[in-house]
């Protein structure tokens, strides 16, 4: 059986601005708009299901029941703000677009923190490891000569030795 790679949040929610932004922001420069309002933006499960070579029912479950979860609210004076919204007056399945930009604009901070705190890591093994390297061969270094010069020693005693 074929392990499926699953996109990241930052991969699905990446394409998804990605593809959908051109639609978002020219819908106050259209006469005729293609949708009842700006912010919710209708998108295609099966498409994206189709970029990342998964099924669509994976995609909408992920912003459905995972993704609007976790970013979807109320307000306090009872409204909801949804971040995936099964339907939004006669469109089904809009994402809250200036809302997925500001957490997308989240995710990929938290990606750059993560890659950078590696890379820092990894520069630390390394540099511990060129250090121990260092420190060994200065060890083996200075115990070879010291006994280099034992056996010197040694052997000018002895000739001296010898000749007397």
């Amino acid at each position: 059986m074929k392990t499926r790679k699953t996109p990241t949040d930052l991969e699905l929610l990446n394409y998804i601005y990605n593809y959908y932004y051109e639609s978002y922001a020219k819908w106050d420069k259209e006469e005729s708009k293609e949708r009842q309002s700006k912010i919710y933006v209708p998108i295609d499960c099966q498409l994206i299901a189709k970029h990342f070579g998964i099924d669509r029912d994976v995609v909408f479950g992920r912003l459905y029941y995972h993704l609007e979860k976790k970013y979807g609210y109320k307000q306090d004076d009872g409204s909801n703000v949804h971040f995936f919204a099964f339907k939004v007056g006669n469109e089904n399945k809009c994402i809250h677009f200036p809302y997925l930009a500001s957490v997308l604009a989240d995710l990929r901070l938290e990606h750059k923190r993560f890659r950078w705190t590696v890379f820092l890591s990894s520069m630390a093994i390394i540099l511990s490891a060129i250090s121990i390297g260092i420190t060994a061969y200065k060890e083996i270094a200075i115990h070879q000569e010291e006994v280099y010069n034992a056996v010197i020693t040694d052997t000018q005693c002895l000739e001296n030795s010898i000749k007397n």
